[in-house]
């Protein structure tokens, strides 16, 4: 169950092509839910909980948004691995880059806390542990979510690459999403019409890397994802919405509710 939290923050950073010229996807007071299903033997368990917010504020002058990310796992199964994540960014509404990155994690006998900050017209991220150069546009695994929210899909066609720059660990990760679409997909939440996606993803302790995780975004001004799906080194995981709240935007993607 390690890292179950870190998978929806990987399946949600793809992050260049232009915002939309229109409104932002999302507003203050928003928060969505999710829970985390772990599928290890072909059954289906209820593993652990991840929630997303979005507050205005003020920071270092700047007009921001103030993100928050917090996966917990079940307290059933702490006594087989305890997952207590936190992450915020604090991002900058007029040109939607994070301007800081907090990470605050525990993940069975694991802990760290980490602060990063951005100077974007030097391109550079600064923590306790130095300068890494960063590339244009970057974003931190929170931020990322946020700006890919205000993406044009229209623009692409079923195959399309979407390239993406994530900071995370004092490095800079090149990856790529795919478009793969539009389809219904059935939740259980309800059934939405949706935007199918798949990121690239590096092989490592959890995943297989390659394109093998699909995610499905509610194909309305929300674009707010709504199902993962991923097999996992052992076993595999489900994500799905289970709560939201002060949505910007209808909630048109939604067809019936279950």
């Amino acid at each position: 169950m390690k890292q179950l939290f870190c998978i929806i923050l990987v399946a949600f950073s793809f992050t260049v092509l232009p915002a939309r010229a229109q409104e932002l996807s999302f507003q203050s007071g928003e928060k969505i839910s999710y829970v985390v299903f772990y599928n290890v033997m072909g059954l289906y368990v209820n593993a652990g909980n991840a929630t997303f917010s979005a507050s205005r504020r003020t920071f270092q002058n700047n007009d921001v948004f103030h993100l928050v990310g917090e996966g917990v796992t079940n307290t059933r199964y702490d006594w087989i691995f305890k997952v207590r994540d936190r992450y915020e960014s604090y991002f900058d509404t007029q040109r939607m880059q994070p301007l800081k990155f907090v990470r605050n994690v525990q993940e069975g006998d694991y802990k760290k806390y980490e602060e990063v900050t951005f100077d974007h017209h030097n391109r550079v991220a600064t923590t306790t542990k130095g300068v890494v150069k960063v590339p244009p546009a970057v974003q931190d695994v929170i931020s990322s979510l946020y700006f890919a929210r205000n993406l044009d899909f229209s623009r692409l066609r079923p195959g399309d690459k979407v390239p993406f720059s994530m900071y995370l660990d004092n490095e800079v990760h090149h990856m790529h999403i795919r478009y793969m679409g539009k389809e219904k997909i059935k939740t259980r939440y309800g059934t939405f019409r949706a935007i199918k996606l798949r990121p690239l993803l590096l092989k490592g302790e959890t995943f297989n890397g390659g394109e093998d995780m699909t995610i499905w975004v509610t194909d309305d001004a929300n674009h707010i994802p709504v199902r993962i799906e991923s097999p996992l080194t052992v076993g595999s995981v489900k994500v799905d919405l289970m709560s939201f709240q002060n949505l910007k935007h209808p909630f048109s993607a939604l067809e019936s509710k279950r």
